[in-house]
């Protein structure tokens, strides 16, 4: 999922950005968000009451403590290069690239696409796990 930010990525607006998106996925989805030391987080903990999701903070210098986003980052790159301004894509192309993005295979999934994963965690959420003790 992309988050439009027409109005820069400042802490407000990233928070808005990140609350809004993040409320339409179920709650069994809402897990975990994992960030790095950027300032446009210094809100995580209104996220975090806003969505009922933890996040976390990898350590300065440590992009393979989100390996999976670095990933997509490097995807991200094929459509905007470094330095691109971001708020000259509308919403509506965002979600055209992310839709884009979603119907790649990925290895990490056992070459299933982003959207196939997606679609079997809403189909046939994750039992709960129960603790037994003998």
């Amino acid at each position: 999922m992309l988050v439009h930010l027409p109005d820069g990525h400042s802490a407000e607006n990233v928070r808005d950005g990140l609350v809004a998106t993040i409320s339409t996925l179920p709650a069994h989805l809402r897990r975990s968000l994992t960030w790095d030391q950027g300032t446009e987080m210094a809100r995580h903990r209104e996220v975090t009451l806003a969505t009922n999701m933890a996040i976390f903070f990898c350590d300065p210098h440590s992009p393979w403590q989100r390996g999976s986003n670095e990933n997509t980052n490097g995807l991200l790159r094929q459509y905007f290069p470094k330095g691109t301004n971001l708020n000259a894509h509308s919403p509506g192309h965002l979600l055209e690239v992310a839709t884009e993005l979603n119907q790649r295979p990925r290895k990490t999934l056992g070459g299933i696409t982003p959207a196939a994963a997606l679609e079997k965690l809403l189909l046939d959420p994750p039992k709960p796990s129960v603790a037994t003790t003998i």
